[in-house]
């Protein structure tokens, strides 16, 4: 692509987004700007304190388990009190948390705190795809969510990269200023966004039943897609388990990883605006497909790196991926949620990940204690192929313009602030 090119793409990827949109992903970007624990935690807990690789791949999945917990009550917690609130409480406690396990050091607070950091950061994810799906219509989404997810990596290529070498100057300086950015976060949601929740009228509430629980857990299709949203997490989880364990038993520093890690945040800076708009009216069938066996293969060729260039090479091909499943997938989640349930839903779909942090550490730290970091990735080629052919059995109803078969688009009124968003 020429410059001129490129600088075509970029302005209709950007142009004609709401100004709530836009304050919600600068939330965002500030938010990953200061992830620095996520990238350090396990060279923390082993180089650090001395901890073996099954008690980092414990803390790992503590966190997990508390996003578990608060996935659906985050989603809950958005459809009732609203999206506003759930972000304000959430990346509060979020930033309050996070510092407090930087002073742990006894194994057992450690582990106590790192399942309350899981559940504070994760009850903000379920608010955060709602309110972008209240506020962006919804031919706008896919790019909407596409740009947030690219707003999530530059942050995220900054924070890995920083994270390296912070954590040779002080970890604690790492834990309390993700807490700093954090609180800056809810700061941004308090002063400049309104609340985005759909209000619905009488007759709408008579004709719509309410959304529970149970509604969700009933709609096949979403529980389907659910499923191998978990397969393709435990996947991607590897980057932050997986992945630093093996480079430091491999010799490799801290700093050496962080770089690395941060190559997958670059690409995505790089090549998401791109490469969404090839991908905008591809296939979604295919995509997902070649998007599985890229992060499955791409991950099992790990076992063959040996050196900083050669892991980064198997980022390389992982985050391609990522970079077509991410929007890909959330575009069709967001098309299976009805508008009042909204909340729910994105708290279902945030659940498969968080039951993949949860279980990916576990899985990652006996495999490496036991077998060896090579069966680890041997694994993740073998998901990799499950979830591909889970994709091709679920989506053989899906039309090319990704319609599902059965399900009508909502080509709802989309709410502005204070506006009233109304199902058509």
């Amino acid at each position: 692509m020429s410059a001129a090119g490129l600088r075509r793409a970029v302005r209709e990827s950007v142009s004609g987004l709401p100004r709530e949109f836009w304050w919600l992903w600068t939330s965002t970007l500030i938010n990953r700007l200061g992830g620095f624990v996520a990238t350090f935690m396990a060279l923390y807990l082993t180089m650090e304190r001395g901890y073996s690789a099954t008690y980092a791949g414990l803390v790992a999945a503590l966190i997990g388990l508390g996003g578990v917990v608060s996935s659906i009550g985050g989603g809950v917690m958005a459809d009732r009190l609203g999206r506003r609130p759930t972000l304000l409480i959430a990346q509060t406690a979020t930033a309050v948390s996070i510092a407090v396990l930087g002073f742990m050091e006894h194994p057992v607070a450690i582990a106590a705190m790192a399942f309350v950091v899981g559940m504070a950061t994760n009850a903000s994810r379920p608010a955060v795809q709602a309110m972008m799906a209240d506020i962006v219509k919804p031919e706008d989404r896919v790019r909407a969510f596409s740009l947030n997810y690219w707003a999530i990596n530059l942050g995220f290529a900054v924070s890995a990269a920083a994270a390296g070498f912070i954590a040779e100057y002080s970890y604690l300086a790492g834990f309390l200023g993700e807490a700093v950015m954090t609180l800056a976060c809810a700061v941004v949601v308090f002063v400049k966004l309104p609340e985005s929740r759909p209000v619905r009228t009488e007759s709408q509430k008579r004709a719509e039943p309410e959304i529970g629980m149970g509604s969700v857990l009933r709609d096949g299709r979403f529980m389907g897609v659910v499923g191998l949203s978990f397969v393709v997490a435990l996947i991607f989880q590897q980057s932050s388990v997986g992945l630093p364990v093996a480079m430091g038993a491999a010799g490799l520093s801290s700093s050496e990883f962080g770089l690395v890690a941060a190559v997958n945040g670059v690409l995505i800076v790089a090549l998401q605006i791109p490469v969404t708009r090839f991908i905008e009216h591809r296939d979604p069938r295919r995509l997902l497909i070649i998007s599985s066996v890229l992060a499955g293969y791409g991950f099992g060729l790990t076992a063959f790196a040996g050196s900083v260039a050669l892991y980064a090479m198997t980022v390389v091909v992982w985050t391609l991926a990522e970079i077509v499943n991410a929007p890909t997938q959330t575009g069709l989640v967001v098309q299976l949620s009805p508008t009042h349930g909204r909340g729910r839903y994105q708290g279902m779909y945030s659940l498969s990940w968080s039951v993949a942090a949860l279980v990916a550490p576990l899985m990652s730290g006996q495999i490496i204690d036991r077998f060896g970091a090579d069966w680890l990735w041997g694994t993740c080629a073998v998901l990799g192929t499950v979830a591909a052919v889970g994709y091709w059995v679920l989506m053989r109803n899906l039309g090319r313009g990704g319609v599902v078969e059965g399900v009508p688009v909502r080509e709802e009124p989309v709410a502005g602030a204070g506006e009233v968003a109304r199902v058509a």
